[in-house]
């Protein structure tokens, strides 16, 4: 990637995955719709969750890990990307939220599948009520690299997009959806703890 030398000493401190989700726990949330690049970020100290995730996708990238990231799917709520990794063939996560509980997950998961679900009972929009439904394919980002996604002005919603038609699996089927019990009100509060308003997703 083309990092510049104080961006070079920098990611050089953020030298494993749990301090790359520091430096995403420590920076503001990103209300405004765009997608702008790691190095934006970077710069501007400020992410929304596919920014976080594009950012952190970079930065274990960086220490020698693949940029992936996967897309979260929801009903009546944000949907949810985040930056994947792999420690002895078991699966992590690192990610950027607006909501505490949906953020790093250590590398234990035996599946992908098992690191998404780690996420259910957390994922719930502002009524309480459990929202993921579907999660995609790994998206390994060194095909953009010719695009310098990592370090461009260009927006990146065009990432965006090629998540869109990569293939989702669901996660639960139509009767467990009516049996789902909504979220506590001291888990809803937990998960909001430190959020910023504006960027809340506003459910029907």
């Amino acid at each position: 990637m083309d990092w510049t030398q104080d961006e070079i000493k920098f990611l050089k401190t953020l030298s494993d995955p749990d301090k790359i989700q520091g430096f995403l726990d420590f920076i503001e949330y990103n209300p405004n719709y765009e997608c702008r690049s790691p190095r934006w970020v970077i710069r501007k100290r400020s992410a929304h969750c596919f920014e976080g995730a594009l950012f952190a996708a970079a930065a274990l990238q960086f220490i020698g890990y693949q940029p992936l990231i996967i897309d979260m799917k929801s009903f009546n709520d944000d949907d949810h990307v985040i930056s994947v990794f792999k420690v002895d063939n078991h699966w992590g996560a690192v990610a950027k939220s607006n909501f505490t509980s949906l953020r790093y997950r250590e590398p234990v998961y035996r599946s992908l599948r098992e690191l998404v679900m780690s996420y259910f009972d957390f994922y719930f929009n502002l009524n309480g009520d459990k929202s993921l439904r579907s999660y995609s394919l790994p998206l390994d980002l060194t095909i953009y690299d010719e695009r310098k996604w990592a370090t461009t002005d260009e927006d990146l919603e065009f990432i965006g997009d090629k998540l869109e038609t990569i293939r989702h699996y669901p996660v639960i089927n139509h009767k467990m959806i009516k049996n789902l019990n909504r979220a506590s009100d001291i888990m809803l509060k937990a998960g909001m703890l430190g959020s910023k308003a504006e960027g809340l997703f506003k459910p029907k």
